[in-house]
């Protein structure tokens, strides 16, 4: 028989695991992919004591073009019905101009833009034949505005943001609903693996927002249609100016130049 799953990537840390324990506490049964072994049993084991609720495991690397087939056979294998697809698995990325070497700018498109692409391809039709299906793609208010920096991390969730749209103006008269969620900072492990430790201790408090937050936003979003959240009050307000035609241009941010 089959039964119905929540499937969560990056669900090892940050956003993941608190989107995997919301789902759990509201009964769904989970599908946690990462990298990380050992935490995602260790992940698996407290939600299946506090929620009780079924979770299958999965070891995959989604920077690896084999990942999201991987999945999609798991889940025909175990003859899991995915219902909620959370791409989430993500990193902050290269510098396109500086970092040189091309196979690591590859690996990081294919983590954040074509893997989520593919397991949407792979799990969305299946969701509208049956009539329901909700779709989270975590992206970010970085993807709203554009700004003088990495040159990466901005525009993949920028296209994430418009393939979540189109997903949702396709797919929404047959039951799924596709979210793009647009978190502002975010109070999760992402800064420190990216080595953005010192940048956050030196940013205003008032501009951060908790990982159960940003979830519980994106979470309701979904379920109520809507092909663009943005998390958090602060954001929510300034986003609108950010998209205004009159108000854009204050807020990109150029690069200044190098002293000579």
């Amino acid at each position: 028989m089959t039964q119905s799953y929540a499937l969560v990537t990056g669900a090892s840390a940050g956003l993941g695991t608190e989107f995997a324990r919301q789902l759990a506490a509201r009964g769904l049964n989970l599908v946690l992919v990462a990298r990380r072994g050992e935490r995602l049993k260790a992940l698996a084991d407290s939600l299946t004591r506090d929620y009780d609720v079924t979770v299958k495991t999965l070891v995959a690397d989604l920077a690896q073009p084999s990942a999201p087939l991987l999945i999609e056979q798991f889940c025909d294998k175990n003859t899991l019905q995915i219902d909620w697809l959370i791409n989430n698995a993500g990193i902050a990325g290269p510098d396109l101009l500086e970092d040189r070497d091309w196979s690591e700018q590859q690996a990081f498109f294919q983590l954040m833009m074509l893997s989520v692409t593919e397991l949407c391809h792979r799990f969305v039709p299946a969701m509208a034949n049956r009539g329901f299906g909700r779709v989270v793609n975590v992206a970010s208010v970085a993807g709203r505005i554009p700004r003088s920096g990495g040159c990466n991390y901005g525009p993949s969730k920028t296209y994430l943001i418009a393939v979540s749209e189109e997903l949702n103006l396709t797919v929404a008269g047959q039951g799924v609903h596709v979210t793009a969620l647009c978190p502002g900072f975010t109070h999760t492990d992402f800064h420190e693996t990216a080595g953005l430790t010192d940048m956050k201790a030196g940013m205003p408090r008032w501009l951060w927002y908790g990982a159960d937050t940003v979830v519980n936003d994106g979470i309701r979003g979904a379920e109520a249609g809507k092909s663009i959240v943005v998390s958090g009050r602060l954001y929510r307000w300034l986003d609108p100016l950010f998209q205004s035609v009159w108000t854009r241009r204050f807020f990109r941010i150029k690069a200044r130049p190098e002293p000579s």
